[in-house]
């Protein structure tokens, strides 16, 4: 199978000249309009606030191409450059049966794998977040989180992996079809327990105690026909960062609204509500549901793809590994299949974009669009967000649509009363 190598590498090629070509555009477009406030937002933000999402916009473009280029020799040097052989070959000495010693390859693998990484998750943190105001964290916190998630990561990842690795070993050439069932079965448990079980690991969720706050909340919630036990919480963000969000979240009785601490502080009782009404739109629109499904279709594929790979002697070899077994098969798809799905990424974000939309409009039938537009509006500003990215990146990467076609759009509703 040299094809798949030269396939391979060609695709690599491919995605890190799209990544820097893309990463080049944006930084142009944002420095180009980095002295001049948008018409649109001259009365909202000032030009220090434009010139500083600018500049925060750069540094953070930069950094993402230095990442880009490692990402791709680190996939070069663990495939072909016989770094993933290299790695099985040393944690094999353990000698264990399979399909633990498979397992304690993956795992090994994945733990290196986040560790090489993370010499940019501190640059990013400690330099470019903190260089802006945005980073609260501390260096103790960090090192906790990054052990809690290493620790997460392993625990549920384990069993996870060693089921896997025996049902490919076990189940025959339909073996692809009962890892999908048990993936489905682990993403809807993790979906579920995520906002109640996992996510307060990492924060603090507490009810809305404002009680003039929460009238008008439930109120909203009652209108829109959301029906949680979980309902609406505030997320002690600021203890990380100084950045504001809101999301939806979870599934069943589990589901919830998260507002960041930080959003609250900044914007009004009633631009609260109109964020909140969007973030209901996402659930009454069943936008959870549907990426759910999309993922369970894609894992579905993918697995089948590979049960037809790994039955092919040249696959391993074609990829930098003599010896193939399931493990390496299972860690050779998890590294080059991003490499071609990468190409898919408009396709994802042009989707997701459209549920935006979807969801800003449902906000404005139990809101108010100039209210949804002005909560936006200081948001970009607080968040350092860039009002002037270049189209393209844009069209390629972005999950929300551009600050000035949305609020346009928003304004655009509020003139028609709205």
């Amino acid at each position: 199978m040299q094809w798949l190598t030269e396939l391979f590498v060609l695709a690599l090629a491919a995605e890190t000249i799209i990544r820097l070509w893309l990463a080049s555009r944006q930084i142009a477009a944002v420095r180009t309009h980095r002295d001049r406030v948008p018409e649109l937002f001259a009365a909202q933000i000032a030009l220090k606030e434009q010139q500083r999402a600018a500049d925060y916009t750069t540094a953070r473009v930069r950094l993402g191409r230095w990442a880009t280029l490692f990402e791709a020799l680190i996939k070069l040097l663990m495939t072909i450059g016989g770094g993933l052989a290299a790695l099985d070959a040393l944690v094999r000495h353990v000698n264990w049966r399979e399909p633990w010693q498979g397992t304690l390859v993956v795992l090994s693998v994945f733990v290196f794998l986040q560790l090489l990484g993370l010499p940019f998750a501190l640059w990013r943190t400690f330099r470019i977040e903190a260089q802006f105001g945005f980073n609260r964290i501390s260096p103790g916190l960090f090192a906790v989180d990054l052990a809690k998630r290493l620790l997460l990561g392993l625990l549920l990842g384990a069993p996870l992996v060693l089921a896997t690795l025996a049902l490919m070993e076990k189940a025959g050439a339909w073996w692809w079809v009962w890892v999908w069932l048990v993936w489905l079965g682990a993403m809807l448990g993790l979906t579920w327990a995520a906002p109640r079980f996992i996510a307060p690991l990492f924060n603090r969720f507490s009810p809305l105690s404002d009680a003039a706050l929460r009238q008008r909340v439930e109120g909203l919630l009652e209108r829109c026909g959301f029906a949680a036990r979980g309902g609406v919480f505030v997320m002690d963000g600021s203890r990380r960062s100084a950045h504001g969000n809101a999301y939806f979240t979870g599934i069943g009785r589990n589901k919830r609204i998260v507002f960041f601490d930080t959003l609250l502080a900044r914007i009004d009782v009633d631009e609260i509500e109109a964020v909140l009404a969007h973030e209901l739109g996402h659930f009454r629109l069943h936008h959870v549901r549907q990426r759910l499904g999309l993922s369970a279709v894609s894992v579905l594929a993918g697995l089948a793809l590979l049960g037809w790979l790994a039955r092919q002697p040249g696959f391993y070899a074609a990829l930098g590994v003599p010896t193939g077994s399931p493990a390496t098969a299972l860690l050779l798809f998890v590294l080059t299949v991003p490499v071609f799905t990468f190409f898919a990424t408009p396709l994802g974000a042009w989707w997701s974009r459209r549920q935006e939309r979807a969801a800003d409009d449902f906000a404005i039938e139990y809101s108010n669009a100039g209210r949804l537009a002005g909560a936006l509006v200081k948001l970009y500003r607080d968040n350092a967000t860039t009002l002037t990215p270049d189209p393209v990146h844009s069209a390629f990467y972005d999950s929300h649509p551009p600050a000035l076609e949305r609020i346009a759009r928003l304004h655009r509703l509020a003139a028609q009363g709205r």
